[in-house]
């Protein structure tokens, strides 16, 4: 997706290709909106689909795939053990990695899953630039705690920093030696720091990172479940690397690390899931794992027919036209609401506009999940579902007490293919019209509190009967059909 230059218009993103199958969407009333976000619980997870306008809750495994995805699956291979499918999968990845051994898993939790079962003991410290809920789950659950040292400018909302994903490598060496390399099973870098904004990490700080893992002997793991993102901002932002491929620049990063594994509900844009293991000793110390918890070698627990379509979906990422227009879209709406003003954090990342909901509503206290609020109110004023990235999205500490989050955010995500530009500017004007009025949002309390991510099943009310005031004024704007 070059940036193309218009003669009249001001730039904006234009997609590099046409879309030939479509899906009908439904706007319901704004009372309607504001019943059915009440029936779930104030948990945009719990709502129908047929009920949302707009869907930006994530952009994992509900991306559009392309007509070469779709005729791949009609070859698909359907055997249990040494489907035709698989094989085809793992030339393609080594390929593109140049790592030997891949296992495949039915998403990127399972990968993690994997790796914790394997490496984790009870009292190991896994050092990351930044969690995900899903790894960081899977540490605890064995017994393990989970350090985070991305690098401080990474936690500021607003800044033009390119690389706000970069681990500290002064605090990495500092913590390494604190906890003595025996207790470090493996370091855990996220290409495309979700929780933070989906920031991307630099290339030479993944270079610099790995290097002193290496010199203290401990495994190196890369998150590459946004890496095609990931990929884009290094090609664009980071010096030296205008020139090369994206392959090249993937086989750069690859060669840095032991492990990697990858949600391909993102990477690839199909759903599912591969572990890649550089040493043979490291493999077959998981694979019998594989088999335990998701299915034969060569499947995984996904379907063979998902397994074609990722296997091209891997192709298409290395194609910079394909993997530039999520960044590009999210970018143009960061910009847009950013020029009115409106919290967001910048730069634009590739998985999505973040909204800054401690700026936003900053009002609302943080034990009473602002982020949480904020993304009904979106709901309710637009049907659209965004997801909640703060507090809410952490798990209590051991005494019970909240454990309050780094950042509050309310994530806009663009699955990749899927929105058009019209689509873009209708949410831009909705979270406009909300942040004018967002002395009318209020906070939320838990009725049904899951013991782990609570964010997925949690049930809430607000704390006062903020979202009818709020319904009521969006109608007064715009009447009681929007």
């Amino acid at each position: 997706m070059p940036q193309i230059t218009f003669y009249k218009h001001d730039p904006i993103p234009l997609e590099m290709h046409k879309v030939r199958i479509v899906q009908k969407l439904n706007l319901l009333p704004t009372d309607e909106r504001l019943q059915k976000i009440k029936d779930a619980g104030y948990n945009t997870f719990q709502l129908h689909n047929h009920d949302i306008f707009l869907d930006m809750l994530t952009d994992s495994g509900v991306n559009a795939m392309s007509d070469d995805m779709e005729a791949a699956m009609h070859r698909a291979d359907d055997a249990y053990a040494g489907s035709e499918s698989y094989f085809r999968m793992e030339k393609t990845l080594q390929e593109i990695f140049g790592i030997p051994y891949c296992m495949p898993a039915h998403q990127g939790r399972a990968c993690e899953n994997i790796l914790a079962t394997r490496f984790v003991k009870p009292g190991n410290c896994v050092i990351m630039n930044y969690h995900f809920t899903t790894a960081k789950a899977h540490i605890t659950r064995v017994g393990g705690h989970v350090e985070e040292l991305v690098k401080d400018e990474g936690l500021v909302s607003k800044s033009d920093l390119p690389f706000k994903g970069n681990i500290d490598l002064d605090k990495l060496e500092a913590c390494i030696k604190k906890e003595t390399p025996e207790n470090v099973p493996f370091v855990r870098l996220e290409a495309g720091t979700n929780l933070i904004g989906g920031q991307p990490i630099s290339y030479e700080n993944m270079k610099a990172a790995t290097n002193i893992c290496k010199k203290y002997g401990i495994l190196t793991v890369l998150d590459a479940s946004l890496l095609q993102d990931n990929l884009y901002f290094i090609k664009t932002r980071e010096e030296g690397m205008a020139d090369k491929s994206v392959r090249e620049i993937t086989r750069m990063v690859a060669d840095l690390f032991d492990i990697i594994y990858f949600s391909a509900r993102k990477f690839g844009f199909a759903r599912g899931g591969v572990l890649l293991v550089r040493d043979r000793d490291l493999y077959y110390s998981m694979e019998d794992l594989i088999p335990m918890f998701e299915g034969f070698l060569t499947y995984g627990g996904m379907s063979v027919r998902e397994i074609e379509a990722m296997t091209v979906g891997f192709v298409e990422s290395m194609d910079m036209n394909i993997i530039s227009q999520g960044p590009q879209f999210v970018g143009y709406c960061v910009d847009c609401l950013d020029k009115y003003g409106i919290p967001v954090i910048t730069p634009g990342s590739g998985l999505g506009a973040h909204l800054d909901a401690a700026e936003f509503v900053g009002h609302i206290p943080q034990e009473q999940y602002p982020a949480g609020a904020l993304v009904c109110a979106l709901y309710i004023c637009s049907g659209v579902r965004g997801m909640e990235r703060g507090t809410l999205s952490e798990e209590r500490n051991a005494d019970g007490s909240e454990r309050m989050a780094s950042m509050e955010l309310v994530r806009l995500a663009f699955p990749r293919r899927v929105f058009t530009l019209s689509q873009t500017e209708y949410v831009i004007d909705r979270v406009k019209w909300l942040y004018d009025h967002r002395e009318l949002v209020g906070g939320l309390r838990f009725v049904h509190e899951p013991k782990t991510l609570r964010f997925f099943t949690g049930v809430l009310e607000p704390v006062s009967d903020w979202p009818d005031k709020l319904a009521e004024a969006y109608k007064a704007d715009f009447g009681p059909e929007q």
